[in-house]
């Protein structure tokens, strides 16, 4: 039977007052397609590291797909906010086999002072984590470079590389400022700047810092339904 495409509107509005989703099947599975769930190799990869990061598995592909792109283009990787090292090994894995290098940044002490005129988080928030065990994580994994303590400050000396993609995961206004005051005029054209937090409604900040960033300049950032910002480098 087909269903009358308004009425399935109106019922999906009414379903969303009060926070439910309809979500489309066909044959009982997930249409448009949960690829997340169906590439089982991803799907492994993530449940090694689903424990050691927030960031969801929808974003988490979108992630590596992009880094995947991202090597074939020159520059660096990099991530601002490491936590436990879920996603910075998801990259390691990525960048490892291709000799390309990664820069990890973050306290591992938790967050630095916030902007408590637009964030929510506080100073501290996500200190579960230690600059050793996010070490011993990627013990095998050579190409990552970590930059422990108050970024930007702990990107002294990088300022003449360039970058192919930045993973951004600060949740704060000042930190998601500070991120692309540094990265975006180091992305090589084509280059990749994803922020995770860009959507959620628990970081204000963060979309505020990009979007009056990119106010002005030619890049757009295109919000994804992940949560995710994504700004692709013009040349």
């Amino acid at each position: 039977m087909r269903v009358d495409p308004r009425l399935e509107r109106r019922v999906a509005d009414l379903l969303a007052r009060y926070g439910w989703r309809v979500q489309r099947t066909v044959d009982g599975r997930p249409n448009p397609a949960h690829l997340w769930e169906d590439d089982t190799g991803f799907a492994g990869r993530y449940a090694a590291l689903r424990r050691l990061t927030l960031v969801t598995p929808q974003a988490a592909y979108v992630l590596e797909a992009l880094a995947r792109q991202a090597l074939h283009l020159h520059g660096d990787f990099a991530e601002v906010g490491v936590y436990q090292g879920g996603t910075a090994r998801l990259l390691a894995d990525v960048a490892q086999p291709a000799g390309r290098a990664l820069h990890l940044f973050d306290t591992f002490a938790g967050m630095p002072p916030v902007d408590a005129a637009r964030d929510l988080h506080r100073e501290g928030d996500f200190a579960d984590t230690s600059l050793a065990a996010v070490e011993a994580l990627l013990s095998d994994r050579p190409c990552a470079q970590v930059h422990p303590g108050v970024f930007p400050g702990t990107a002294a000396g990088l300022e003449d590389r360039r970058f192919a993609l930045v993973h951004v995961d600060v949740d704060i206004y000042p930190s998601v400022r500070d991120a692309c005051e540094f990265f975006h005029p180091r992305l090589v054209p084509g280059g990749f700047l994803v922020v995770d937090d860009y959507g959620w409604t628990s970081c204000p900040g963060a979309r505020a810092a990009v979007d009056e960033y990119f106010a002005g300049r030619p890049e757009c950032p295109v919000y994804l339904p992940t949560g995710q910002a994504l700004v692709v480098r013009l040349p």
